[in-house]
């Protein structure tokens, strides 16, 4: 029995850490940007002092508080792009997130997806993939922590990423 539990859990510890190493490969390739923010960093971005007046500041520090890890990785490249997408998809495959919304626009695909908190918006992960197919970059974005889908908005705003409008209509969409 004792053989049996020491097994389930070397099976088990591959998919615990996949979350975490999965996009890792895209951090330094040279055709692919990316900006990796991690959860010390939104610390210090919740403790920014604003203007209490201004709510959609405030509405910013109490987001950014909320999430643990944020990483955007674009490309031009073919190749990248097609060993992002395999990427996704088996990453979905290991992790099965409700997809929360496709669009296809100007030859650009786009998929959301989520895992769900507590509520029907709070959100653990999202993760967003924006097939360039050579017309366009293509954007793969993951962001993990605990955070309210409605907020999102104020983030992409405020960051500037790729997709912010699409992320934007997936928020109204939940609601």
């Amino acid at each position: 029995m004792k053989k049996l539990f020491v097994a389930f859990v070397f099976l088990l510890i591959p998919t615990i850490f996949y979350a975490q190493s999965a996009f890792t490969k895209f951090e330094d390739k040279t055709d692919i940007t990316s900006v990796i923010v991690n959860k010390k960093m939104f610390q210090l971005m919740g403790e920014m002092k604003m203007d209490p007046k201004d709510k959609e500041a405030q509405q910013y520090l109490n987001m950014v508080k909320k999430l643990d890890n944020l990483k955007v990785f674009t490309t031009t490249n073919t190749k990248n792009a097609n060993e992002m997408k395999a990427t996704v998809d088996s990453y979905l495959k290991a992790n099965p997130l409700e997809e929360l919304m496709r669009i296809n626009k100007d030859g650009q695909n786009i998929k959301i997806f989520i895992k769900s908190g507590a509520s029907s918006s709070q959100v653990k992960e999202l993760l967003m993939f924006m097939d360039g197919s050579g017309k366009a970059n293509t954007v793969l974005m993951s962001l993990t922590g605990n955070f309210d889908l409605n907020d999102i908005s104020v983030l992409t705003d405020k960051m500037s990423l790729p997709g912010g409008p699409e992320l934007k209509k997936a928020a109204a969409k939940k609601q």
